[in-house]
């Protein structure tokens, strides 16, 4: 009988009393412990976890994007690149992440949806600061987090600073010699003709623009892989519960497809036609 494999005795720390453990850094404790299904359906769980874990990529994405709109500001692109591909990659993350969701059936989620009262993924704070930093900024939006004052507060003072993507057309007017445009702080950014031909411009001389050309493509990557979120976030909300309306009071999956039309940089889509 061969002798049963001992880590330890090959180095490894078995004794955690009086030092860090993996679970005491990652405080497993209080994460492993945040499901409080509130009916006896075996699939709340599925749910619950799902959106707790979605909420906690949508904090490395706040994450990402705070330091990725400080270093175009600054100029710093090498580290912004990688950042805003670690975004859409993270969007990517959080699309798989519905083929999960999706194999809980109608039925499975009648058992506890009235559990839910009025709780809806609409009211997530971090999706809202999310599309706020990427340039989609409805202040009537803001009505939900009201009664929050912590949401409330970093919700606004977001609002009060350009978004990322203005932050990019600042540093593409600066760098083509041009006057940087008036921020769209408190409203949706709207495609703007004169920001399309300064993106054109950078389109059309590759060589000479190679940073600014690749800032481009690394936001429009970021928009594919978002827009490819929202769209299966459509499905699943229409696979699962059809077209009743949402338990926070939107229109379920009507409001969604809404959403669909959303463009967050649309100057980098529309030019495309013109090249």
């Amino acid at each position: 009988m061969s002798k049963t494999y001992d880590p330890g005795a090959e180095g490894a720390k078995m004794s955690f009393r009086d030092a860090m453990s993996y679970g005491d850094y990652l405080s497993l404790d209080t994460i492993l412990n945040a499901q409080h299904p509130l009916s006896s359906a075996h699939d709340e769980m599925l749910f619950i976890v799902q959106h707790q874990a979605s909420e906690v990529w949508m904090r490395l994405i706040i994450h990402e994007l705070t330091y990725a709109r400080l270093a175009i500001r600054e100029g710093k692109l090498p580290p912004a690149f990688k950042m805003l591909a670690r975004v859409a990659r993270i969007f990517e993350q959080l699309n798989n992440a519905w083929d999960v969701l999706r194999t809980m059936t109608p039925s499975e989620y009648t058992a506890f949806r009235d559990d839910l009262g009025a709780s809806s993924g609409f009211q997530s704070m971090q999706y809202r600061q999310i599309e706020f930093m990427l340039g989609n900024r409805n202040p009537n939006q803001m009505k939900v987090h009201e009664h929050d004052e912590n949401a409330n507060r970093l919700l606004t003072e977001e609002l009060e600073k350009p978004s990322l993507y203005a932050e990019a057309v600042n540093f593409l007017s600066r760098e083509l010699g041009e006057e940087p445009p008036i921020p769209q702080l408190m409203t949706p950014h709207e495609a703007d003709p004169a920001i399309q031909a300064r993106w054109k411009t950078v389109y059309q001389n590759v060589d000479a623009y190679w940073s600014l050309y690749e800032l481009a493509e690394k936001l429009v990557d970021l928009e594919d892989y978002f827009r490819r979120w929202r769209f299966n976030h459509v499905t699943t909300v229409e696979r699962v519960i059809g077209f009743k309306r949402g338990t926070g009071g939107t229109a379920g999956v009507s409001y969604l497809r809404k959403m669909l039309e959303v463009e967050l940089f649309p100057e980098l889509w529309n030019l495309r036609g013109e090249l």
